[in-house]
């Protein structure tokens, strides 16, 4: 596995070869032309050990040997898997020499004349081993090793054997340049790739489109993580060949599984279940796969072939699915199928010369995951842009909802306050409300020194509306008491419904006389009122009055509401219909009704 630190090495790799890349770039050539191998010879099999341990083959004659014009895959390989190759070495001018293979499939021993220079991976007594991965060689030479004989022992069950790639004697420094050189687009392309991925990891979290950018995250992960895995540098961030091919094939064998989601979500229909098939037989052989390899089951390597041929076949038809539903594609949608489509090839391409159908040549896949990224840069930006726009209209909606229930809020609170002091079914302020403000009245009352009359008011014989009539004319009967009283007092003062029958009115800055007078009018044409309820005439409507005034009668304004009730008695008392103004002769002859003479 990878070291903790993994993740800040890659990063300052990344820092320091595009740095390279960028500064020296006119540097990275080589000083001595690099000087590949030539006149390959090959041997099937294996050879037999001397007396003293020494492979045979490595004295054999040149009549044992065949001529090949390439490393990788001689002809009539027919179920072979040890495989001997010899060249001799060219002379040159070189200060540190050493020996550059791109690959070896699989293990090897390199031997320089009789001396074992070089081994890759462990062999068994059989000759045989286990996958130890795909890294780039770099083989020490020494200075006197021109025109000596070069030999390989290699062994492999891969689909390919030999030395793949480049095969070639150069400086020591001009690898490490050349490994840089080679490397620094794969890992500029791939840390653009990866940090867009991040930004549709977070457009899918805080986005409507979850499952699409979701798919368009998992295919820029994979094809990331796939191209830093490919590049020659990852050795020089980590030294662990088998992880970092094992990293390859997660990331490879996720890219269709990534598409196939992208694409099932786009699509509808008989495309929409095939692809959905496609992907999820992805999916299996991505769990089965590595799961085996983690388990010790199955070697890597056999992996790739078998997911090669996999996506040979599926990827071409999810491509066609989705080219043949082009037109009903959106423009964002349409844009990365466009990218698909240019990176398909290249990775097919790459395939064909991994397993050795095309000669060996480098294949920019980098370019596919750009024109990927580039593509998912402009959704991102165009998203990012809609986003704002929906953020904006969005602001401003929510202040013109907040308005509007700020309006409405206050429109309740004034209704809810209404309803507080107001009584349902007259119209007129209701006790609450009486209290309010006959406590701020009598206040203005003491601080000024201003008279203030309180009228209670009653209805006479209302009981009998109730019973006679019922209690529909009996709400009637106060309604249109209400009215009328409300439009007798209406410049005097304030009146309010207290409860049942009876009625307050409040006059500040009435005399007492000025008070008794107005009750009087009012008495005379409340008993002139006709009420009449569903076409059905009324009995004669009465009031009954008890007055009370500040400072008249008590130098505690706040005791006008007894007082007046006192006087109100009276009158129902003296026989109802009339007006009665409170006196101290109530208090000395304890003339109330059910009352104790007030001491």
């Amino acid at each position: 596995m990878f070291p903790r630190g993994f993740a800040i090495c890659h990063c300052i790799l990344l820092i320091v070869s595009l740095i390279l890349l960028t500064t020296f770039s006119n540097g990275l050539k080589a000083d001595t032309p690099p000087e590949p191998l030539t006149d390959w010879e090959y041997r099937w099999g294996d050879s037999p050990l001397d007396a003293n341990g020494v492979p045979q083959w490595l004295h054999s004659e040149p009549a044992d040997w065949q001529p090949s014009v390439s490393p990788s895959n001689p002809p009539g390989r027919e179920g072979h898997q040890h495989l001997w190759l010899r060249t001799t070495l060219p002379e040159g001018e070189w200060n540190d020499p050493v020996l550059y293979i791109t690959s070896i499939n699989l293990i090897s021993q390199a031997y320089l004349g009789d001396e074992l220079i070089y081994q890759y991976g462990e062999f068994d007594d059989q000759g045989q081993g286990d996958f130890a991965g795909w890294p780039w060689h770099m083989i020490d030479l020494p200075e006197d090793a021109a025109d000596q004989a070069l030999t390989f022992r290699l062994y492999s069950y891969y689909t390919s054997i030999g030395l793949w790639g480049e095969v070639q004697v150069m400086e020591r420094t001009d690898v490490l340049k050349h490994v840089i050189h080679e490397s620094a687009q794969d890992l500029g392309v791939s840390a653009l790739v990866l940090v867009l991925a991040i930004l549709a990891t977070i457009f899918a979290l805080i986005g409507p489109e979850r499952r699409g950018f979701l798919a368009i995250a998992l295919f820029a992960y994979a094809s990331g993580l796939m191209l830093l895995a490919e590049a020659p540098a990852r050795q020089l961030i980590a030294d662990g060949p088998l992880a970092w091919d094992t990293l390859r094939a997660g990331s490879y064998y996720t890219l269709p599984i990534a598409l196939g989601m992208l694409l099932s979500h786009w699509l509808e229909g008989t495309a929409k279940r095939w692809i959905q098939r496609l992907w999820i037989l992805h999916v299996i052989y991505l769990t089965i796969a590595i799961g085996l390899v983690q388990l010790g089951l199955i070697s890597l390597s056999i992996t790739f072939p078998v997911f090669d041929v996999l996506l040979a076949i599926t990827l071409p038809m999810m491509l066609l699915l989705a080219l043949f539903r082009f037109r009903r594609l959106n423009l964002e949608q349409r844009l990365l199928v466009l990218s698909f489509t240019f990176f398909a090839p290249l990775l097919l391409v790459d395939m064909l010369v991994a397993h050795g159908f095309l000669a060996w040549r480098t294949v920019p896949l980098r370019y596919g995951s750009l024109a990927f990224a580039l593509a998912i840069a402009a959704i991102l930006l165009w998203h990012y842009r809609r986003t704002q726009q929906q953020l904006a209209m969005a602001n401003e909606t929510l202040e013109q909802q907040v308005a509007t229930r700020t309006a409405e809020l206050g429109q309740l609170v004034r209704e809810l306050e209404g309803l507080s002091f107001e009584d349902p079914l007259t119209g007129l302020h209701n006790r609450r409300h009486f209290n309010t403000v006959f406590d701020h009245e009598c206040r203005r009352a003491q601080q000024h020194g201003s008279q203030l009359s309180l009228l209670m008011l009653d209805l006479d014989h209302f009981k009998d509306i109730n019973d006679y009539f019922g209690h529909d004319a009996g709400d009637a009967v106060l309604v249109r008491m209400a009215s009328v009283l409300t439009q007798h007092f209406m410049d005097l003062g304030v009146v309010c419904r207290i409860g049942g029958e009876e009625f307050v009115a409040l006059l500040p800055g009435a005399s007492a006389n000025t008070a008794e007078s107005s009750a009087n009018t009012l008495l005379t044409s409340v008993a002139q009122c006709a009420c009449v309820h569903q076409g059905i005439p009324l009995r004669r409507i009465t009031l009954s009055c008890g007055i009370a005034t500040y400072a008249d009668h008590t130098h505690d304004p706040h005791k006008l509401l007894r007082l007046a009730d006192e006087a109100l008695y009276h009158a129902k008392r003296s026989g109802r219909n009339r007006c009665v103004v409170w006196s101290e002769s109530f208090e000395e002859h304890g003339f109330t009704l059910g009352r104790q003479p007030t001491p």
